[in-house]
């Protein structure tokens, strides 16, 4: 396929997805965009190893030289914390950056588009994108919600952020038929807050379920992937 001239996938990663063990993707738009150098380099290195503490291979993305990269090498992982003349790519700026073979940090749209690409299935992040508050007038949408609709890749995440209508971005995602899951709560989360006062599709029992409901879906040959909300830890979670 075309698109395999583009992709990069670090060979411990083909190696895991050749013997059908766990992979999880992980955007790199939190380490170039979202946090200071040094500290992101920490970050990135305590993310892969909570990863590989639960049995799975981490797979970092990113677009470096023309290259879409699926899992970093040191070098390359530098190059996204340092996050110099690194742009913030989504799915529109995809094809621009590859062509003119800039750096780009990938989103939560583009980290899907990624992992689907290298055969990854589950991706875990922050907090999602959403229709923002006015969304209604300016048309403010994130395109990750649009990719969830589109890209067979599970996401887990802390919910949405509170500065977003989340009610209407649990309605766009109604609309665009992606299942939203609460892993062991019935109320959609928030980022930092465990309750947004919005409830999920389905409140699973636990991670085992999930696991079915999203390998029913693409049985199915259902379109897009389906959307988890992890909440906070209790220990870190503020009030809404």
């Amino acid at each position: 396929m075309q698109m395999k001239d583009y992709l990069d996938v670090l060979p411990e990663i083909q190696e895991a997805l050749d013997h059908n063990k766990p992979v999880v993707a992980l955007e790199s738009t939190i380490l170039s965009h979202g946090m200071p150098y040094p500290e992101n380099v920490g970050f990135a290195a305590e993310v892969e190893k909570v990863v590989r503490a639960e049995g799975a291979v981490p797979a970092t993305t990113a677009l470096i030289g023309g290259r879409i990269k699926v899992g970093l090498s040191p070098a390359e992982l530098e190059t996204m914390c340092r996050a110099e003349d690194v742009g913030k790519v989504s799915r529109r700026d995809m094809a621009t950056y590859l062509a003119t073979k800039k750096n780009g940090a990938t989103t939560v749209a583009t980290t899907m588009i990624c992992a689907a690409m290298a055969g990854v299935k589950v991706f875990a992040t922050g907090g999602i994108g959403g229709v923002h508050r006015g969304g209604e007038v300016t048309m403010d949408v994130s395109a990750d919600l649009q990719e969830l609709k589109q890209t067979p890749v599970a996401v887990v995440c802390a919910g949405a952020k509170q500065i977003l209508d989340i009610g209407r971005t649990l309605e766009y995602l109604e609309t665009m038929g992606v299942p939203v899951l609460g892993n062991g709560t019935a109320d959609f989360p928030a980022f930092y807050c465990r309750k947004s006062g919005y409830g999920v599709d389905y409140a699973a029992k636990n991670e085992a379920e999930i696991a079915s409901i999203i390998k029913t879906k693409w049985d199915l040959n259902l379109e897009g992937g389906v959307l988890i909300g992890n909440p906070i830890p209790e220990a870190y979670a503020l009030d809404f």
